[in-house]
Parts: structure tokens; C-alpha cells; sequence
């Protein structure tokens, strides 16, 4: 039932990958849209997230913040939907979620205010050098079809949502890789449904 798995998000944020996860797994889910600044810090909500942010979801007793751990989370409490790694897929779609989740995050973030790591401090950032981690992110996407072998995963959620989300707002560079990989994994039937829920919301939201 829907009331089992509720979802915290604004269509503007990175509830978007949450969202796509959530179409994924073809679970039923109830969704709450909550306004930055607003009803994200009221009490309700912050006694789901103290961080007053979103995404968040609640399924039955158990809440789940921040996108890569609600990917993982979905895809083994949901196993029918074929989206948690086999054994020989785990290293790689362990490893390169984090590394999403860590590195590349971190160091778009980095860029996009206008900051860059001095050499001879590198080593105390656990994310590196901006272009290392382009570097590394176009040999991973370039190993197999999908970032976990050869079919797609939660990985694929969370690593492609952030090379969607760079490519169309110009954050991660504009490579070949990146560009090939998010266009297979964008032809999905889930991700065009989260799409298009999320474009709803949004146009509701500012009606409103």
C-alpha cells in the first residue's frame, strides 16, 4: 500500500533521484512536496530529517535520508525489482556509488563556487584534483554498458543521475563517455515517468 512508503521531496532538488529510484522498483509510494525553507524546517519534518532537507523516505517505521543510502536501501528491500548487485557486482556498484557520493560530488560542488584545491593540499581533500575525478568517472562509465557490468542497477540511479544533472547544468565536462552512457541509461521507462511526475509537481508547486 501507498501509506507504507511515504516520499519527502521538492521537484527541484535531488529528490529527483530518489524519485526515479522509487519508479524504478514499481512499489506503490505516497509523495509530500515541501517547500524550501519552509515547511522542509517546520517540526514535522525536521523529526524526519534534522537537516530540514530532501529527500527523505519513510517505509513503515524506518526513515532513509541522503540519495545514495535511499538507492540502496530500496533496491534490497525490494529484490523483485532486480536493482540490488549480484555478489560478482557488489565491489563495483558499491564502490562507484560512494564514489558518486563522495569525489564527484564534492568536487563539482567545489568547482561550481569557484573554488579550487591548491596543489599542495590535495592530499587533505579526500575528493582530489576536479580533473581526477572527471578522470576516473569516464574510465568507470567506459569498462561495461552499465557501472556495475553488464546491466543496469540502483548504481546506474545514483552515478547517472549526477552525469544527467552535470552534463545539463554544465558542472561535470562534456564527454563523450558521459554524454553515451547517459543516453542509454535515460531511455528508461522509470526515468521518463520521474520525469514527468517531477514536472508536474513543479508546475503545481508554482501555481500554487
Amino acid at each position: 500500500m501507498a501509506e507504507d512508503l511515504v516520499f519527502y521531496t521538492n521537484p527541484m532538488s535531488r529528490g529527483r533521484i530518489a524519485r526515479w529510484m522509487l519508479e524504478e522498483t514499481g512499489v506503490p509510494y505516497r509523495t509530500e512536496l515541501l517547500t524550501f525553507g519552509e515547511t522542509m524546517k517546520e517540526p514535522d519534518y525536521l523529526s524526519v530529517n534534522p537537516m530540514g532537507k530532501v529527500p527523505a523516505i519513510r517505509h513503515r517505521d524506518t526513515i532513509v535520508t541522503e540519495c545514495a543510502a535511499i538507492c540502496a536501501y530500496l533496491a534490497e528491500t525490494f529484490p523483485e525489482s532486480g536493482l540490488a548487485p549480484t555478489p560478482s557486482e557488489r565491489g563495483d556498484y558499491y564502490r562507484w556509488m560512494f564514489f558518486a557520493a563522495g569525489p564527484l560530488e564534492a568536487s563539482v560542488t567545489l568547482k561550481a563556487l569557484g573554488f579550487e584545491i591548491p596543489r599542495d593540499r590535495l592530499r587533505m581533500a579526500g575528493c582530489g584534483s576536479f580533473g581526477d575525478v572527471m578522470g576516473t568517472l569516464e574510465k568507470a562509465v567506459s569498462r561495461a554498458p552499465y557501472i556495475a557490468g553488464d546491466r543496469f542497477t540502483a548504481a546506474d540511479v545514483y552515478v547517472g543521475a549526477h552525469i544527467g544533472w552535470g552534463l545539463g547544468f554544465g558542472s561535470i565536462e562534456k564527454r563523450q563517455a558521459f554524454v553515451d552512457y547517459h543516453d542509454r541509461i535515460s531511455q528508461r521507462d522509470a526515468y521518463r515517468r520521474a520525469n514527468e511526475l517531477d514536472d508536474e509537481a513543479g508546475k503545481a508547486m508554482q501555481a500554487a
